[in-house]
């Protein structure tokens, strides 16, 4: 099973700590964001990867290279401008392959193993996601979930959740925007939960979409506290 970690974002909240510096190598706890995902992944058997990058990507390229120093191998999507979520998993439909493949934001934290992600979809299904409780800066949420796992629009009749920026999908769900197209991957789920083919689960654990200044020092603080530690995922099965 491959992986997409997106990290072409320009990380404007997050200035001015990313206007030299991409918000994939931000450091939490001494360790880039990007590379708590690689380690993760590659702890899990997941060691084929596609990288997305625009805004400063040389400097991710430079640090991270082919992957061998990280025991994994990466190849890379260049993006001139970029692609916003959709429009960059759809341009790296070529390197992904037929087969589902795990996307996931590089701005994000948690402590969900990743193997408890599904290793394929069933036939018809085009995107699995993992959803969080709503963060205070997204009270509203994002997403349903039916009683049988089914991810459903947001309405005001029941619970909703957001979306934690970690997925397994299906390339059907893009492969008929154009290439080069800009894009949010909501646009793409949109569709796919109209035709009820998206399910879900709740991630109760920790989460941070580390977007802004104020919830990387949140993270920061919670690390150093002892209050978060990355999954290791020992002894569980392997994707």
């Amino acid at each position: 099973m491959l992986a997409m970690i997106l990290a072409a974002g320009l990380g404007k909240r997050l200035r001015p700590l990313t206007e030299q510096l991409p918000k994939a190598l931000v450091p939490v706890a001494g360790k880039s964001l990007i590379e708590y995902h690689i380690a993760k992944l590659g702890a899990v058997g997941i060691g084929e990867l596609v990288i997305n990058t625009s805004w400063l990507g040389e400097l991710i390229e430079r640090r991270l290279g082919d992957g061998g120093a990280f025991g994994v191998c990466i190849q890379w999507s260049r993006e001139r401008e970029p692609l916003e979520t959709g429009g960059g998993i759809r341009r790296a439909l070529p390197l992904l392959g037929p087969d589902p493949f795990v996307a996931l934001s590089a701005d994000i934290w948690s402590d969900y193993c990743y193997s408890r992600l599904p290793s394929a979809l069933p036939t018809g299904r085009l995107a699995h996601l993992v959803l969080v409780p709503n963060p205070p800066h997204n009270p509203d949420g994002d997403y349903g979930l039916d009683t049988g796992g089914m991810v459903r629009p947001r309405d005001s009749a029941g619970a909703s959740f957001t979306f934690s920026g970690l997925a397994v999908l299906a390339p059907e769900l893009v492969a008929d925007f154009p290439d080069g197209a800009v894009f949010p991957l909501r646009d793409a789920l949109r569709r796919a939960i109209a035709a009820g083919a998206v399910s879900g689960e709740v991630h109760a654990g920790l989460w941070s979409d580390v977007g802004t200044p104020e919830r990387l020092a949140a993270l920061e603080q919670q690390l150093a506290s002892g209050d978060a530690a990355m999954a290791q995922c020992r002894g569980e099965r392997r994707i």
